[in-house]
């Protein structure tokens, strides 16, 4: 089973109303079921093996109640993560931002030994080249719809991208 279309798959269950989902392919059954927001179930230790060898589970149990699995980190935690989670979302929502218009592989430069279009802190206006995305040996440039400048990149050169990836954060003037 390709590792994509599980991660596809076990999302749209999460966003789903869905409480049990049981699906059998090439040989290989997986069940996945929900129970309630702050509780789930998982698989043993020797089903995982049989179906990822190279995964190991350990689960911390709760002991009030041990069909729940605790969280492993602390509630401090939590809320530092969501609060640093709001601060980054409040400064993105400020910014303009460039997604991948096509499946393909994204190249910051003309060629290898070339200068890149753009780097971080370059002003960019409309139209100016931002990158190149391959797809299938067709070079298909990506130009900005927007003036200002270049926060972050957050492809690496030569790294495939999907169709609507979030590839460039950029403050309009």
């Amino acid at each position: 089973m390709d590792l994509q279309y599980l991660r596809k798959l076990v999302k749209i269950f999460d966003e789903s109303k869905a409480t049990e989902l049981v699906l059998e392919e090439e040989g290989l059954k997986l069940k996945l079921a929900k129970k309630d927001k702050n509780s789930f179930s998982i698989p043993s230790q020797h089903n995982v093996g049989e179906l990822f060898p190279q995964v190991s589970l350990s689960t911390h149990q709760n002991t009030a109640n041990p069909q729940q699995v605790s969280e492993s980190y602390s509630t401090e935690t939590k809320i530092e993560e969501r609060s640093k989670d709001s601060d980054n979302l409040e400064i993105e929502e400020q910014l303009h931002k460039i997604y991948s218009p096509l499946v393909g592989t994204f190249y910051r430069a003309p060629s290898p030994d070339s200068e890149p279009f753009v780097q971080v802190g370059s002003h960019v206006n409309p139209g100016t080249t931002l990158c190149i995305i391959e797809a299938m040996k067709l070079m298909n440039e990506l130009e900005s719809d927007v003036s200002g400048t270049i926060v972050k990149i957050l492809q690496e050169n030569g790294q495939p991208v999907e169709y609507n990836q979030l590839l460039f954060l950029v403050k309009p003037d």
